[in-house]
């Protein structure tokens, strides 16, 4: 999910209480920062504020942080010599958005097992469509004589 045009994340909702990887190639990574820190907290009064260090790779700057269950996720970044990328002042905020429980199931163990059989069925029926099918086309070749083998050179 590209959030702005130098912020990304692995994913397409921000969803309270998950784990969410960001990148960042902003101003400080364009001007060869060697340390780069996301300054970040909760809802409309920054709740919960903290600061991590950043890892550097080829692709920007990357960290991983764990999406309180608040309103919006509110964030900006810092270099070694505090010199700051806030969104020209604004910070960079966004939405979280509210996972609805009624899509959730609570019988996870029953769930798992129903998955195998389903893909197991699913398989099965995919092997019979198709041993079905060759029936149907090759066995009126064979009986008929139409049927001719490839010959490898």
């Amino acid at each position: 999910m590209e959030l702005s045009k130098n912020i990304f994340f692995n994913t397409d909702k921000l969803v309270p209480n998950s784990t969410v990887k960001i990148s960042y190639i902003g101003s400080l990574f364009q001007n060869n920062s060697e340390e780069v820190y996301i300054h970040f907290g909760f809802g409309l009064l920054w709740e919960n504020v903290s600061e991590i260090k950043m890892e550097k790779t080829e692709l920007g700057f990357q960290a991983e942080i764990e999406l309180q269950d608040f309103e919006s996720f509110n964030f900006c970044f810092r270099n070694q010599d505090n010199v700051w990328d806030n969104n020209n002042g604004e910070n960079y905020v966004f939405p979280l958005e509210k996972v609805d429980n009624a899509l959730i199931s609570l019988e996870d163990n029953n769930n798992v097992s129903l998955h195998k059989r389903l893909r197991r069925t699913y398989l099965w029926s995919k092997k019979i469509k198709l041993a079905i099918y060759k029936l149907i086309v090759y066995v009126p070749k064979l009986i008929s004589g139409n049927y001719k083998r490839k010959i490898s050179e």
